[in-house]
């Protein structure tokens, strides 16, 4: 799986409002700052991200951004979807949509099977989870693997 450079700066915005949901409303700078994020890729991760229901703006002097809803609610797939779509695709397609023959025919339970791992990760984590660096035990497991930090 490939997290695109959108998929990560939306996921790191999020994660910006997440832990100042406090400090009232959250400037756009203010999370380039925070980030490093280039701010025209920000201002239109923000925009899908207030589509999608994810976020609210306010404008005016104390104005920006916040979560629309709490970060325990908020899933990283949600985010994820906001911005880049289906979390596994191959070409472009879904899953399901794929159809292959001969020797090639197990593909499609390997690319759903693939899914359902990302899926049950992906939605299995918060923004408060990873905001309060208090990842699922599950997730944290799975970080102890013989290989995990290794690129083969």
């Amino acid at each position: 799986m490939r997290i695109s450079a959108r998929a990560d700066y939306a996921v790191r915005a999020a994660l910006q409002l997440a832990a100042s949901r406090d400090d009232g409303p959250l400037k756009a700078e203010a999370i380039t700052d925070a980030q490093d994020i280039p701010r025209k890729f920000l201002e239109s991760i923000l925009n899908d991200m207030r589509r999608g229901g994810l976020v609210l703006s306010q404008r005016g002097g104390n104005g920006g951004y916040r979560l629309a809803r709490p970060a325990e609610s908020i899933s990283i797939a949600d985010v994820i979807r906001t911005v880049d779509g289906p979390l596994v695709s191959a070409r472009g397609v879904r899953p399901p949509d794929l159809s292959y023959t001969g020797p090639a025919e197990s593909l499609l339970p390997l690319w759903i099977a693939l899914r359902s791992n990302v899926r049950e990760i992906l939605e299995g984590v918060s923004l408060a989870d990873v905001a309060s660096a208090q990842l699922p035990v599950a997730i944290s497991a799975l970080t102890n693997t013989p290989g995990a930090w290794v690129n083969p």
